[in-house]
């Protein structure tokens, strides 16, 4: 009943998908249009395309995209009329020296594009890797993220910590996307299609995270035949099988396929010989991911996917901690294309549970598991001038949390959650105006509140060269991470659904809710300077009304005996606010076989917890990313990489000084003049130093040879901090022992294709 009825008497319209013919993959991103006409677009990450209110008559139709032949297909339209189309596209057999279509000029002239970054497989191999190409060592060079550290290190967004992140894979919602050792996530890079990366500003089609998104999509399995890669490194091992259970008919359009892929790491053996000047006892990091995609396709381009996955992590630090962590879900994706409408509809269920445990050997275990599900409704409608998305959404989940604070207090918290989305976003063309207008509102089943949620984003096309930009909005989120804020090292990240035992009032202020709430404005500008140079900047501004952190002063139980202790001393959770705020730079140079991005990104952040002031341990000032590519050979079949990396020093709470802490084991009992005393330590203010700035060479050198058309061998060696530079990961406050990142390390990779 949600679908809009359009009567149009005397246009007609054209829709369909765009599929490479090798593999019958959907071609993404391409340029689809009627030759002489005004009429035309793109086909977005399913490779569906639709072209609307077109004038009876006689067209050709246009499919261009680099590296392919060019579709020409003749089309007859009679009055209203809808006409699918399934077309192939062919790898082309030259290469062309002499004409060059650049998809992404194109899309800059008509997307947003506002804080958000569109990454392809083929971008993540651009830059220096360790063994094998992977999202977690891309996403540290883009602008506005900040990586806290080579272990246990986190990714913080424009001023939001990780918990403030929301990641997506096909739909489905991902806990924990990256591994202990911050070099590798769980996602593998040969079965993406595209990831979307949003660092604020995100429309109302995202929401119940108040800082980032990472939505991303896997491909397909090939429908036309048996394919697969297997590798080594010196730090783990993988294999990738694709293939069709039903194989692809182009004159049908009809097929089954299957695709898997596994990566397991084996750093803790490996290292000892590879890396013993590391630790003789080997790094203690180990990993295992499984992922399995089933896809079914019909003649009309209508599908169902079913896909699960299983994530598992370990560390263990001998005598000090052990750390493991396990991810499992399933979940189902289906596109529909109805006959009579040019609106595409498509949906999502899926099933995922997240437990966390952690062992310190000094009696303070912690554990967390959240599992639930989601599912998601969505209809797109285009027209000349709208392109109309709506839908709705479903969470649930129960957190179980475990946990002893550092005053010996139990927290423990069980808890089920309900959310409910409703979403419309309208993208409107108007020459050279683009706006997004679009609406959430999101409902907090379980805490009985609800959020409205109004966000808009909008382009202005000054030239072809030079384009305004921005984005804002309003954002919740009831989810909360199971540690605080103000920790510096992590490796327990586990999850708390919104608190009941939360403070009444805030710095002499009522609390009336208990969600999270942001509120984001950005502003930017795209130029081009040259015709293969790019020139992006983005200043942006979030400000957090509402924070929740847990609470790390907590010395008395919340109940009558303690009624007049201040709520800062006995609730389990403390409300915070602040704000971030910053400029992003980038530079993009790409041309045939040269390959340049410069990033900047000067950022702000500050919290407020109702009695101090304080700026969090992510904190960085300064950041800067260098990446270089070169092409080399006759066949370009040989790429050195290169990426620089430079970082001001994260805050720190300094120590004033230490004293004789006695315990009084024995109450008042206790005689004071005999009884053992244990070292204390006398803090500063908050996070009131900053450490030793943070920079890095990382170098890595690819050769690709041809043994068949089908068959080929990849050789990747690499080195990371290539001069040895010594960066901080810890030190000890009471024995002044200091440790360091990780130190120069080599890697070799070898990956066969066939």
């Amino acid at each position: 009943m949600f679908l809009p009825i359009v009567a149009i008497t005397q246009n007609t319209s054209i829709r369909g998908f765009i599929y490479e013919k090798d593999s019958g993959e959907p071609v993404i991103f391409t340029n689809v249009y009627l030759l002489g006409t005004n009429f035309g677009g793109s086909t977005d990450v399913n490779g569906y395309f639709t072209i609307t209110q077109i004038p009876a008559g006689d067209y050709t139709l246009i499919v261009t995209y680099l590296g392919f032949d060019t579709i020409r297909e003749p089309v007859s339209l009679k009055a209203g009329q809808i006409i699918n189309k399934r077309l192939y596209m062919t790898k082309s057999a030259l290469q062309l020296k002499t004409f060059e279509v650049s998809a992404e000029r194109q899309e800059a002239l008509k997307e947003t594009k506002t804080s958000v970054m569109k990454i392809t497989p083929k971008q993540i191999s651009s830059i220096p890797s360790v063994g094998t190409p992977d999202l977690a060592q891309y996403l540290q060079v883009l602008p506005g993220i900040i990586f806290t550290g080579d272990q246990g290190g986190q990714l913080y967004v424009r001023g939001g910590p990780p918990i403030q992140n929301k990641i997506l894979l096909d739909g489905l919602v991902i806990y924990n996307p990256f591994h202990s050792i911050g070099l590798f996530s769980v996602f593998e890079t040969d079965i993406m299609r595209n990831v979307d990366i949003f660092t604020g500003g995100f429309g109302a089609e995202y929401g119940g995270r108040i800082s980032s998104i990472m939505d991303i999509t896997t491909r397909d399995g090939n429908k036309t035949r048996l394919i697969g890669a297997v590798g080594a490194t010196t730090f783990g091992s993988r294999i990738i099988l694709e293939g069709p259970i039903v194989k692809l008919k182009p004159e049908t359009g009809t097929s089954a396929s299957f695709i898997f892929a596994g990566k397991n790491s084996y750093l803790k053996q490996s290292s000892k010989l590879f890396y013993n000047y590391v630790d003789t006892a080997g790094l203690p990091f180990n990993f295992t991911d499984l992922y399995g995609k089933l896809s079914l396709n019909t003649e009309t381009g209508s599908k169902i996917n079913i896909f699960g996955f299983n994530f598992t992590d370990n560390v263990i630090y001998n005598d000090i901690a052990e750390f493991d962590w396990e991810n499992s879900g399933l979940g189902a994706s289906f596109i529909l294309v109805p006959g009579s409408t040019t609106t595409l509809i498509e949906g999502n269920i899926g099933y995922t549970d997240y437990k966390i445990t952690l062992d310190d050997k000094q009696g303070n275990p912690k554990s967390s598991e959240i599992e639930g599900f989601n599912l998601g409704l969505r209809f797109s409608y285009f027209s000349p001038v709208h392109e109309v998305k709506y839908g709705i959404e479903t969470v649930g989940f129960k957190t179980t949390f475990n946990f002893m604070n550092s005053a010996n207090r139990a927290i423990i918290q069980e808890q089920n959650t309900t959310e409910i989305a409703f979403y419309i976003k309208d993208k409107i063309t108007l020459k050279k105006l683009i706006i997004e207008p679009s609406f959430r509102l999101h409902l907090y089943a379980s805490l009985s509140d609800f959020s409205p949620e109004p966000r808009l984003a909008f382009k202005y096309v000054l030239s072809d060269r030079v384009r305004l930009k921005g984005a804002g909005g309003l954002y919740s989120q009831n989810l909360i991470a199971a540690n605080s804020d103000r920790d510096v090292v992590n490796l327990f990240y586990g999850f708390l659904s919104g608190p009941d035992n939360l403070q009444d009032e805030f710095d002499g202020e009522e609390i009336t809710h208990k969600l999270q709430k942001a509120q984001h404005a950005i502003f930017g500008i795209e130029y081009d300077p040259a015709k293969h140079v790019t020139l992006n900047i983005e200043g942006y501004y979030k400000y957090f009304s509402q924070l929740t952190n847990l609470n790390r002063n907590k010395v008395f139980d919340d109940t009558n005996e303690y009624w007049d202790k201040p709520d800062y001393l006995k609730k389990d959770f403390i409300i915070e606010r602040g704000n971030a705020y910053g400029l992003d730079l980038s530079v993009k140079y790409d041309r045939k076989k040269y390959y340049f991005w410069a990033v900047y990104s000067l950022g702000y952040i500050n919290r407020y917890d109702g009695i101090s002031d304080y700026v969090p341990h992510y904190d960085r000032r300064h950041n800067a990313n260098l990446v270089a590519t070169f092409l080399m050979g006759g066949k370009q079949n040989s790429e050195l990489s290169v990426r620089w990396n430079f970082g001001s020093g994260f805050p720190f709470t300094k120590n004033r000084g230490h004293y004789p802490l006695v315990t009084f084991e024995d109450g008042l009992d206790t005689d004071i003049t005999t009884a053992d005393d244990e070292l204390g330590t006398l803090f500063s203010n908050i996070n009131d130093g900053r450490l030793p700035y943070y920079h890095r060479l990382d170098i890595s050198y690819k050769n690709t040879q041809y043994f068949t058309e089908n068959i080929k061998m990849e050789i990747i060696v690499g080195i990371t901090n290539v001069y040895n530079r010594a960066n901080i990961f810890y030190f000890d406050r009471i024995t002044k022992e200091r440790i360091n990142q990780l130190p120069i390390m080599p890697s070799l990779g070898l990956t066969l294709r066939f």
